[in-house]
């Protein structure tokens, strides 16, 4: 399919479809089998094999990936954060220096803290908001700028045009994780990013029941990124990767709900005498609604907010909503609600949770698919127990 002729919906539902599929099929099948015939003269890394994510399931996926993101390849992982590590390890060596925002998903952040050091990679946090901060940050082995399109769990949006240019100027890669905004909202190769990572469990998927991640970019990278991912074995099983193409064909349909959701469930709480602060790009309010707007085609369904009172108001609010589940991750077809200090981020200290805003009062939103009138009186209703 040319992609380039056709919009996200037609994308999600038909890119990567094999026209007509193996023996007719609209729907394409499983290649659950590890063992495939190898013609004389194959390269390693061309065998087809479930580790060297090399099957026909996997390929199938990898095609319908890249045209989302309007990428010349992609490659997907067991997990989230195996696209992340696999991705640095692909472009950092020994010695080299990353530039990193300072509020990121825990996981990636722990992964930072906990493991750079021990590979010999070296990195600095900074604000993705202020500019004139970056230049101090570098160093003369500095190679990458890392950032989120939509900062969890804080929903800040970062200055990410102004990040490609600094990049640019500077010789770095720029990777970047749009899981939160999907490339429903955003499309970073677009806008000039040198790679891609999704966790696929969420928006992509869409329905909690898999496990996934990808990345996406130039074929060469991408190629490096899979080397890289074949030696550390952290491939996708095809059975995964069939529910992750079957759920991408929601994918625009689920997102736009979400943001509506997200819009309405924001505006909502926002003037809710109970609530302290809401952190939503798509309110007037928030501080990057500017440049947010002029970036992105839809907010997402995710929010945050902090209620008036203690520790104790945000766990009576959490026992008393009846549509949400109090559960962690996010991106389903179910609005689903946590404290990120006790999951998402439990694994930074309280000094960096407390520094970056992530009390333990603060109560993290992923908007579903229910109706919006639904979702607000829920919450309306919950607020009361407060």
């Amino acid at each position: 399919m040319e992609q380039q002729r056709y919009r996200i919906e037609t994308l999600a539902v038909h890119s990567g479809e094999r026209r007509p599929g193996p023996e007719g099929s609209v729907v394409y099948p499983i290649y659950q089998g590890t063992v495939y015939t190898v013609p004389a003269g194959t390269d390693y890394h061309d065998i087809r094999y479930i580790r060297l994510n090399s099957t026909p399931s996997q390929v199938f996926l990898h095609d319908k990936l890249a045209a989302l993101e309007g990428a010349e390849a992609a490659v997907a992982t067991s997990s989230g954060m195996a696209a992340v590590s696999t991705a640095l390890l692909s472009l950092l060596k020994q010695g080299d220096h990353l530039l990193a925002g300072d509020c990121l998903y825990g996981g990636t952040h722990d992964l930072l803290t906990q493991h750079a050091a021990d590979l010999g990679i070296e990195y600095t946090f900074v604000d993705p908001q202020r500019p004139e901060g970056w230049k101090a940050a570098l160093r003369p082995t500095t190679k990458l700028f890392l950032v989120e399109t939509i900062t969890n769990p804080l929903m800040r949006v970062p200055r990410l045009r102004e990040i490609v240019d600094f990049a640019r100027r500077e010789r770095l890669l720029t990777m970047i994780d749009n899981t939160f905004a999907s490339p429903v909202n955003f499309n970073p190769l677009a806008a000039g990013f040198d790679l891609v990572f999704h966790s696929a469990t969420k928006y992509l998927n869409g329905h909690s029941d898999l496990v996934a991640g990808c990345v996406l970019g130039s074929r060469e990278r991408v190629e490096k990124v899979r080397h890289t991912l074949n030696h550390f074995g952290g491939a996708l099983d095809p059975h995964a990767g069939y529910l992750l193409a079957r759920g991408i064909k929601t994918l625009a349909l689920r997102v736009r709900a979400a943001n509506e959701n997200g819009l309405a469930l924001a505006r909502a709480l926002a003037v809710h005498p109970k609530v302290k602060q809401v952190n939503y790009a798509g309110l007037e309010t928030h501080p990057d609604h500017a440049h947010a707007r002029e970036l992105l085609r839809g907010f997402g369904g995710m929010l945050s907010l902090r209620l008036h009172g203690d520790n104790g108001a945000a766990e009576r609010f959490l026992a008393a909503l009846r549509i949400p589940f109090v559960a962690p991750s996010l991106g389903g077809v179910e609005t689903l609600v946590i404290r990120p200090a006790f999951s998402s981020h439990a694994g930074l200290s309280r000094a960096d949770r407390e520094r970056l805003g992530i009390t333990d009062e603060l109560v993290r939103v992923s908007c579903g698919v229910e109706a919006a009138a639904d979702l607000v009186e829920d919450f309306n209703g919950a607020l009361q127990a407060v």
